[in-house]
């Protein structure tokens, strides 16, 4: 048994486990540490407490997905759509880390009456299992790849503890997705072609693309002509605006997109109303 993962250890980082794992990696370097004196994370005192809550933000720092396959999942992020690994860490288990990331599940499973190993609630309370994560820095954002597995499951392959879910509707409440932004100069019709084409020759067939013409079949999807790749919005609002959903290597929801002509223009002037309402317009 690693020790030094136990919140309890002789070599406890408790409060690294738990930003680390909670997906918080920390953000430090805007000040200055002096020798002697050690850094309070998560603690500031002075007006950075006060005011719209809003204003206490700097931004999405990342999304965070649970994978089936954690290699699978790392390889599908960074050697296809091209992301580059900034940290891993793992083996984080404990009372404190259990706590931090399932004190809710537990409480619906005791309301239940139920086992919360039935509800996909691993017991990191006691090491039975385990979390790893890795974080993944694309051009303005980080994904986080978390795996849940048995004690004795090694790190990074395998399966994860739980079944994965089914039937992931993108209109179930509570669902989430990973939308990745398409460079202005690309093709959106070959680049969704030749993203399927690469993941399928990596073994992952389970990485498709909708299509924008009726398909009853997966023969149909793959006939379907290339223009059918993506969803381009010519009128309205959204004039500019081209999309496509995808489900990634491990089922999970992605869209891509691109945002052109006019509403280019829209996102910009959101984003200056944005510096500009908190100060820094």
């Amino acid at each position: 048994m690693d020790r030094s993962r136990q919140d309890d250890g002789p070599n406890s980082l408790n409060r690294r486990d738990v930003m680390r794992a909670a997906g918080a990696m920390a953000v430090v370097g805007a000040g200055t540490v002096t020798a002697g004196t050690a850094p309070t994370y998560g603690q500031s005192n002075g007006s950075a407490n006060k005011g719209a809550l809003g204003l206490r933000l700097q931004g999405v720092q990342h999304f965070g997905l649970t994978v089936q396959n954690m290699d699978r999942a790392f390889e599908f992020y960074t050697e296809v759509l091209g992301g580059t690994e900034i940290m891993r860490d793992g083996d984080f288990f404990g009372e404190r880390i259990h706590n931090t990331l399932l004190t809710d599940q537990e409480i619906e499973a005791r309301e239940r009456e139920v086992n919360p190993r039935t509800m996909g609630i691993p017991d990191l309370r006691s090491g039975a299992q385990r979390l790893d994560v890795r974080f993944i820095q694309f051009d303005n954002v980080v994904i986080e790849l978390l795996q849940y597995r048995d004690a004795e499951q090694p790190a990074g392959s395998g399966s994860a503890f739980a079944e994965p879910l089914d039937h992931m509707s993108p209109a179930f409440p509570r669902m989430m997705h990973i939308c990745f932004h398409i460079r202005d100069d690309v093709d959106f019709n070959t680049f969704i072609a030749d993203l399927e084409a690469e993941a399928a020759r990596r073994g992952m067939p389970q990485v498709r693309a909708n299509r924008v013409v009726t398909v009853t079949t997966e023969q149909d999807r793959l006939a379907a002509p290339l223009e059918a790749n993506s969803n381009g919005i010519t009128e309205g609002r959204s004039n500019g605006w081209r999309l496509i959903y995808c489900k990634g290597s491990e089922g999970e929801q992605l869209e891509f997109v691109q945002a052109l002509g006019p509403v280019k223009e829209v996102f910009a002037k959101g984003m200056e109303a944005h510096k500009r309402s908190r100060g820094n317009g």
